[in-house]
């Protein structure tokens, strides 16, 4: 399968660790980033689109089209953040390009960075995992191909990769031994990545992406791999 990606967050540490892994994948054919500043990026795979309205995409709608692929990955952190501010950034903007994704691309598979916790019933106490689950169960009801929501946990950085979240570095040295100790709560930026790229191709069992589903996507991705590298 030849995959046509969207991805935004490229300028954030999650979604430039997407766009990393997409652009080295081989199954990846072309990528499209959409953000309100360049990501300094340059890559035969790569287009890019600067735009400053997440809110209404109506204006690039005819540059959408075609895509198979969609990795959601613009966030926001809830710390000293309104309810109301972020609703706007984690449930407004998002749907605001994901509704019309999957309408212009009914067989598009939208991929969208959750987090761990998040609450699926959209009454939990805390304000985030509430919006988060709206959002998710929102992206769900949407009449594409496929959906995944991806819970990711705490997340080891990809090395080289600039924009990494400072508790991200400073804790690094010693997430190889959480993931020891925790397994159920760490995986890496790179197998979020190829996660999303595996689920894109063959979809999976759940559409609630845990991190120990992340962790399972990417090794089904690299045992796939080595196989066809053995044919």
């Amino acid at each position: 399968m030849s995959i046509k990606a969207i991805i935004t967050g490229s300028t954030g540490m999650v979604g430039e660790g997407v766009l990393h892994e997409s652009l080295n994948h081989p199954d990846v054919e072309s990528v499209l980033v959409i953000n309100r500043k360049s990501c300094g990026i340059e890559h035969p795979k790569l287009s890019e689109i600067i735009h400053t309205d997440f809110s209404d995409f109506s204006s690039i709608e005819s540059s959408l089209k075609g895509y198979n692929a969609a990795y959601l990955c613009m966030g926001t952190t809830s710390f000293l953040v309104s309810e109301e501010k972020y609703t706007y950034v984690t449930y407004d903007l998002t749907m605001a390009l994901a509704t019309p994704l999957a309408t212009l691309n009914p067989e598009i598979t939208i991929c969208y960075v959750s987090g761990a916790g998040t609450d699926s019933t959209e009454e939990g106490r805390l304000m985030w995992t509430r919006i988060k689950g709206k959002t998710e169960n929102d992206l769900l009801k949407l009449p594409n191909k496929q959906s995944f929501m991806f819970r990711a946990g705490m997340i080891q950085p990809t090395q080289g990769l600039e924009n990494a979240y400072l508790m991200y570095k400073l804790v690094n040295p010693i997430i190889p031994l959480l993931r020891k100790i925790f397994p159920g709560i760490v995986s890496s930026l790179k197998e979020i990545g190829i996660a999303m790229i595996e689920a894109t191709r063959s979809g999976y069992k759940s559409q609630i992406i845990e991190v120990n589903d992340i962790v399972q996507l990417a090794a089904n991705n690299k045992e796939k791999k080595q196989t066809y590298e053995k044919l």
